[in-house]
């Protein structure tokens, strides 16, 4: 920066006392992107532990199939004390899925990360509608509330599946106010299709309007670009999901018959027929939910970026593809929607299709992982607890997409859609790389969060275990999936062939009760570190992007000056600095411009 350390600190007093507001409009309903991205951050880490615990309701019913789950089994609203009944596990699936994508993933990524990064990262002071900026979070909340006491009205909660399948999902019994969670289910997320619809649109804006001088496009950090092209995606994609949870809302409460074929009776006391099709409920779903999937890796991909680039002390290896790459990623994943609904009888020749089209992502996804191997090669790699989690995503990414590419062939994927293979593949791709990720970002940024380090011995501790366990839980699904057992049933031991697999499903479970029992050590080590934290400087990593040049956590206004950029955000290892790193603010040395003038 070229004001010194006192003037830096002057300003930096001037600006965290600009403005004298109250806890509420401070804290609360603030317009400050910094303090939304935090409410999005405690938010989602609570209803992490949430969609932890259904999971292992879940893990227990397949273990140790119709016994009392203690202590988590009798809290929970499951039949006859701690026993998983046929019906609530049919919730604790349905509910766990919806969760973790609509309250964890898509909101800590785009909604925390986001909404804390974009405008440090790209030298502005704010969002470009702060108070849209608010919205965003606060229409999370009619969401929370929605899913929250949907386990409390009569039927219970949702149960037909995150994909919510008509005519399951669809058709009301006579009794008054029965399977109301589904309902709920369907308000809850709609809200948060509002949420995101709001965030994308003030993400697009900032980014496009609001860079620093010097910033441009070009010169953006591969978070920022794959911030961007998220809400490009859910701008586009989300107004069919929209439009299609109130379709299937109108079903439910009015009678309609969009999804119902005729002959079925949405409400018996509208006494209303269908006359509509259930696989246009698929195809509306699956237009948004596939995009939803790069909505939930993009951003990782790009944060994992920036960390392996600043902890190999190495510029980003091919920068410009990565860019194209991403781009490539989102473009092709609005044509390729229909390889969920291989088995749903679509006509060979679009299934061949969808198929060519799915295995096409593979090529920009390769393009990513090896340039991030190419970053790595040769780097002065630093082994903190961010680089461990970073290098942990590339490794499951690859896990998960090498599987991926086994469900685009069609024939491969009607054999195994309804097994654990797939369950294995989407939280290789969405939870043991997408958390990874998170957890990452979450040790690497905290520094500028809080202005405090999260304490490195214990977040290694958590790396390791969280690590093996993960793999633990999830690895062997794959061969539960290759003998075909059944995902989404409550007893597969019911038929013969399934008997042996039952120490296996044992095995996993335990791998996730300590997968979860982990994340205490991640908790303590998070809230102890906010208050009792060693104090960071702005830079503790010897980074290069612009949130580093502002104070540590920053004040109103973000910066100090008005940072000016003069280069782009890895420059690493340049020979024009005696260091090892470049800083996007620093002018270029003053005998660099008397030699070019020369």
């Amino acid at each position: 920066m070229s004001t010194t350390t006192a003037d830096a600190g002057a300003h930096g007093d001037a600006a965290h006392h600009e403005h004298t507001q109250s806890f509420i409009s401070k804290y609360v309903f603030s317009f400050d992107h910094k303090v939304i991205g935090l409410q999005f951050l405690f938010s989602t880490l609570i209803w992490f532990l949430v969609g932890g615990l259904l999971a292992l309701g879940i893990r227990w019913q397949l273990a140790w199939p119709w016994t009392d789950m203690p202590v988590i089994g009798k809290l929970a609203f499951a039949s006859e004390g701690g026993q998983i009944s046929p019906e609530f596990y049919t919730v604790l699936f349905t509910m766990h899925a919806t969760v973790m994508i609509f309250f964890v993933i898509i909101p800590i990524l785009a909604g925390a990360f986001g909404n804390y990064l974009i405008p440090l990262m790209i030298g502005a002071d704010d969002m470009a509608f702060p108070t849209l900026n608010m919205l965003s979070y606060w229409f999370m909340w009619p969401a929370f509330v929605c899913m929250g006491i949907s386990f409390f009205v009569p039927g219970g909660a949702a149960a037909g599946g995150w994909t919510s399948y008509p005519p399951l999902s669809v058709i009301v019994e006579a009794a008054p106010g029965s399977h109301g969670g589904q309902t709920f289910w369907l308000l809850g997320v709609t809200f948060v299709g509002i949420s995101s619809m709001l965030g994308s649109v003030n993400y697009m804006t900032t980014i496009i309007q609001m860079r620093a001088p010097g910033m441009t496009m070009f010169r953006l950090p591969l978070t920022i670009w794959a911030m961007f092209i998220t809400a490009i995606l859910q701008a586009f994609a989300l107004p069919v999901l929209t439009a299609a949870g109130f379709m299937q809302l109108m079903d439910r409460m009015l009678g309609t018959g969009f999804f119902l074929p005729e002959g079925l009776i949405a409400n018996n006391s509208l006494a209303a027929t269908g006359g509509g099709h259930p696989l246009l409920w698929q195809h509306l779903f699956w237009f948004y939910s596939h995009p939803a999937v790069y909505i939930m890796i993009l951003p990782a991909m790009g944060m994992v970026s920036d960390m392996i680039s600043c902890f190999a002390r190495k510029p980003v290896f091919g920068y410009k593809p990565m860019v194209y790459s991403i781009s490539g990623i989102a473009g092709l994943g609005f044509i390729v929607w229909g390889h969920h609904m291989f088995v749903s009888g679509m006509n060979p020749g679009l299934g061949m299709t969808f198929m060519v089209s799915t295995m096409m992502i593979a090529l920009p996804s390769a393009i990513k992982v090896f340039n991030w191997l190419g970053t790595l090669w040769g780097g002065k790699i630093q082994f903190t607890t961010a680089m461990l989690f970073s290098l942990s995503f590339v490794s499951m990414f690859i896990i998960g997409g090498l599987s991926g590419i086994f469900m685009a062939a069609t024939p491969v994927d009607i054999f195994i859609h309804d097994t654990y293979y797939i369950v294995a593949h989407f939280h290789y791709v969405l939870f043991a790389g997408t958390a990874m990720a998170v957890f990452g970002g979450i040790y690497f940024w905290f520094p500028k969060m809080f202005g405090r380090m999260m304490n490195e011995f214990w977040g290694k501790i958590h790396f390791f275990f969280t690590f093996i366990f993960l793999n633990g839980t999830f690895f062997p699904m794959h061969i539960l999936g290759a003998t075909g057992f059944p995902r989404r049933y409550a007893d597969p031991y019911h038929y013969a062939s399934f008997h042996q697999l039952q120490p296996l499903n044992e095995f996993i479970t335990i791998c996730a009760i300590g997968m979860v029992a982990t994340q205490v050590v991640f908790a303590v080590n998070f809230f102890y570190s906010i208050f009792f934290g060693r104090r960071a400087g702005r830079n503790p990593w010897n980074a290069n992007g612009l949130e580093w040049t502002a104070p540590s956590p920053p004040g109103h206004g973000n910066f100090d000056i008005q940072p000016i950029v003069y280069r782009g955000p890895y420059e690493y290892g340049s020979p024009e600095v005696d260091i090892d790193y470049y800083p996007q603010t620093q002018p270029p040395p003053a005998s660099s411009d008397a030699k070019a003038s020369e």
